[in-house]
């Protein structure tokens, strides 16, 4: 098993994460965001702007700290962005405005690049949310039922925020360990902090866990379905380019043997998409889940359970959080 330290509860903050190398944006479009379409209400409001005024990205030491660099949050991360894009607006955003059918592995990078600023950005932190607010500021349609929608409209904003809470709670049982009672609330905290920083207001977002969870129910519910993107998603046979990312060497490796690699991978990634969903999120878009499937889940799981806390940390973690946390701890060693 894991031990205690592989989820933190909240600690007092440290010093900043190491800055991030995310793109600056023109001050013309710094926290601009878009008018939405007729019916659709108001888009976020962009917070102030300026070192002090931004909102604060989650404190080093936290919960957050501690589980979203680990190299066992990529495996959470299919079902969170697949239960996103089971929501119909946000599916059918994707659909048509996306390129992860074309640059499966450059969106891939670039989620994961602006996931990492959100935790350990320190002050870009809130540049990148600026950032993804320009970017989604064209983008709308009709989903499939027929609604208009904007991507930044805040119910729409609000849910693809809202996926990342349930899964890491769940997904963190099998991975990592349960989360107590303290750490669960220290997580939401954390999660609500990830938000603003989106551009996301208060008022848009359950401000606790009490609140949460009556809106999650609601949602898979009313909205969540398996849309076209979902249904890709998890199919085995979607055709998946070999990657372009990463030395040449290895890069004419991977394309030789990908008609070999890919099958086996198209089956693990599905596997872990649907069996580290929350039950409910799965139940609810309709995704199947065996007994048999649950205990190949568990003895995988009970194995990175002992693997991954005895790494060193250059394996354990992704880049930007090992040099986050070393910059952290530097900064406490020196402070004493």
């Amino acid at each position: 098993m894991s031990s205690a330290k592989d989820v933190q509860g909240p600690r007092a903050r440290g010093p900043e994460a190491a800055p991030g190398s995310g793109p600056e944006l023109p001050a013309r479009d710094r926290g601009v965001d878009p008018e939405p379409p007729p019916g659709q209400g108001s888009d976020p409001e962009p917070p102030a702007r300026g070192r002090g005024t931004d909102p604060e990205p989650p404190p080093p030491g936290g919960v957050l700290w501690s589980l979203s660099g680990d190299i066992r949050a990529l495996l959470m991360l299919p079902a969170a962005l697949t239960l996103q894009v089971a929501h119909p607006a946000v599916g059918a955003g994707v659909d048509e405005h996306s390129v992860f059918r074309t640059d499966p592995w450059g969106r891939g990078e670039r989620s994961l690049r602006s996931l990492q600023l959100w935790v350990y950005g320190g002050e870009q932190a809130a540049e990148e949310g600026r950032r993804l607010r320009v970017l989604h500021r064209t983008i709308q349609g009709t989903d499939t039922r027929g609604r208009r929608y904007h991507a930044l409209t805040p119910a729409n904003y609000a849910w693809v925020h809202a996926t990342g809470f349930p899964v890491y709670q769940h997904a963190a049982r099998y991975l990592i360990r349960p989360m107590t009672p303290a750490q669960e609330r220290a997580l939401y905290a954390e999660w609500l902090q990830v938000g603003r920083i989106l551009g996301i207001h208060d008022r848009d977002m359950p401000q606790t866990i009490e609140e949460f969870w009556p809106y999650w129910k609601k949602m898979l519910a009313e909205e969540i379905e398996a849309t076209t993107v979902v249904r890709e998603l998890v199919d085995v046979d979607q055709p998946v380019p070999p990657p372009d990312r990463g030395p040449w060497p290895l890069r004419a490796v991977l394309r030789a043997l990908w008609p070999v690699l890919l099958p086996p991978l198209a089956r693990f990634r599905r596997f872990v998409t649907i069996g580290l969903m929350p039950p409910d999120a799965r139940a609810a878009v309709g995704l199947p889940w065996s007994a048999e499937q649950e205990k190949r889940l568990r003895r995988m799981c009970a194995i990175l359970r002992v693997v991954v806390p005895v790494l060193p940390e250059r394996l354990r973690y992704l880049p930007r959080a090992r040099a986050a946390r070393a910059a952290w701890a530097a900064e406490a060693r020196r402070n004493g």
